[in-house]
């Protein structure tokens, strides 16, 4: 009896094998298939370049993008020239301008925008903030839950203030 079992056990791993073979070779043509087809596509596509709507449309906007960060380097470059030089950086401009809510912490270009269309734009209004008004704002940006207060926003924004103006902003807003 074992030896029929031996035989069964080894016909059936041989069976296995067979099988495990042929879908091996059915995914190598299939890959093969695939990779031929790719090639003839982006040999189609390399042929005329000058043709690709999207593709042209798709190297300007990188073009764009390329000329909006080089400027972007080229100011931040400038700044740190500036202040090597002593000259006051542009974060001391005048007053009434909006401020460059990106110099606190935590907040980038995305999020400066945010601000702005939620009309902040002065490091003084972020300096006044209360907890409360932490809250809500943080309650406003549901994209970034907490980094108000986890970056410490209002800190840094007393901070950036009083580096431009050489004062603390006052606790109470402006009278209107």
């Amino acid at each position: 009896m074992p030896a029929a079992v031996a035989e069964s056990a080894s016909t059936d791993q041989s069976a296995e094998m067979e099988r495990v073979g042929i879908e091996k070779a059915r995914i190598i043509r299939s890959r093969d298939a695939e990779a031929a087809m790719l090639r003839q596509h982006f040999a189609d596509r390399g042929a005329r370049p000058e043709d690709d709507i999207g593709l042209r449309r798709e190297c300007e906007r990188l073009a764009a993008e390329l000329a909006e960060a080089r400027q972007e380097s080229a100011r931040y470059r400038q700044l740190v020239v500036d202040i090597e030089n002593n000259a006051p950086p542009p974060i001391l401009s005048g007053v009434g301008e909006p401020d460059d809510l990106k110099f606190i912490v935590g907040i980038g270009p995305v999020l400066e925008r945010m601000l702005h269309n939620l009309g902040v734009t002065t490091f003084r209004q972020i300096a006044r903030w209360s907890e409360r008004d932490s809250a809500e704002f943080d309650a406003k940006l549901p994209e970034f839950p907490g980094r108000i207060e986890r970056d410490q926003w209002v800190t840094q924004a007393r901070e950036l203030h009083q580096a431009k103006f050489g004062e603390l902003p006052s606790d109470r807003p402006p009278r209107l």
